[in-house]
C-alpha cells in the first residue's frame, strides 16, 4: 500500500501539538501514514511531550536549538518513506480534514505538487488585512516572476509526490522556505494544482508567530531562486 509522509515542523507549541497529532493520526487518507514530527528547539513544555509515549506511526527528531522552519523541514525529509509528502504546522490553523482535497490530485495523477489555497473560496477566519495583503502581493511576486497564476504561494498547506521534492534541493533554513519551494517547483516545471482548503488564523496573542520580516525572506527567495539552483 502506498505511503503519506506527514512533516509535522514544530516550535513551542505545546498548547495545540497533542490535539493536531490526533487529527493527523484521525484524518482520512487512502494511504497508509507516517508522521514526521521535528521539535525546533522548542523552549515550552513541547519537547517534554513530545519526548512522552506516542503512537507509533509518529516519529520525533529534535533539533538542539531553534533553527527556523525551513531547517525543521529538511530534517523532516531525510527521514521520509512514504510516496506522497504533505507539510502540516503544528498550530491548528490547517485542518487535516482537508488531507483528501489536497492529495486528490496527486494520487489521481494529475499533479507533482497540490498546494492548499486559502483564497479559493472555503471557510476561513476573517483576521488580520495586512497579512492577507502582504500575501497577494508576494503571490503577484511569484507569478509574474515564474509565469504562473497561484492564487496563494505563501500557504502553509503543500503536498508533492516524494520523488519530485526529494529531489530539489531546499536550502532556506526559516520562514523563506515557502517561496523558495514555489521558486524551484516552478523553475522544475512540475505539474502544480491548487485546491480550497479551510483556514483559521491565529492572532498574535494566540500565538501566531510569522511576522512582517518573513515577507522579506519570501521576496528575497523568489527573486533570489528566479537565478540559483
Amino acid at each position: 500500500m502506498r505511503k503519506l509522509s506527514v512533516l509535522v515542523p514544530v516550535y513551542n507549541e505545546e498548547a495545540t501539538v497533542c490535539e493536531l497529532l490526533s487529527r493527523v493520526r484521525r484524518a482520512s487518507v487512502p494511504l497508509e501514514k507516517e508522521i514526521i514530527v521535528v521539535d525546533d528547539g522548542s523552549t515550552d513544555g513541547t519537547a517534554e511531550i513530545l519526548k512522552g509515549p506516542l503512537e507509533p506511526e509518529i516519529r520525533v527528531f529534535f533539533h538542539g536549538t531553534n533553527r527556523g522552519k525551513g531547517a525543521a523541514i529538511r530534517t523532516a525529509l531525510e527521514h521520509v518513506a512514504g510516496d506522497f509528502v504533505l507539510i502540516q504546522d503544528a498550530d491548528l490553523e490547517y485542518d487535516p480534514d482537508d488531507y483528501g482535497a489536497l492529495l486528490k490530485p496527486l494520487l489521481e495523477g494529475k499533479a507533482d505538487v497540490s498546494y492548499g489555497s486559502r483564497f479559493l473560496g472555503s471557510p476561513h477566519r476573517v483576521l488580520l488585512f495586512w497579512h492577507y495583503l502582504a500575501n497577494r502581493g508576494l503571490t503577484l511576486a511569484a507569478n509574474v516572476l515564474y509565469d504562473v497564476n497561484l492564487t496563494d504561494m505563501g500557504t502553509c498547506y503543500k503536498a508533492f509526490a516524494a520523488d519530485k521534492i526529494k529531489a530539489i534541493p531546499l536550502r532556506s533554513d526559516r520562514w523563506g522556505i515557502e517561496a523558495e519551494i514555489t521558486a524551484k517547483v516552478c523553475k522544475a516545471g512540475l505539474r502544480i494544482f491548487e485546491v480550497p482548503v479551510s483556514y483559521s488564523g491565529r492572532t498574535y496573542a494566540e500565538g501566531k508567530k510569522i511576522t512582517w520580516t518573513a515577507a522579506l525572506s519570501y521576496i528575497g527567495c523568489l527573486l533570489k531562486y528566479r537565478v540559483l539552483d
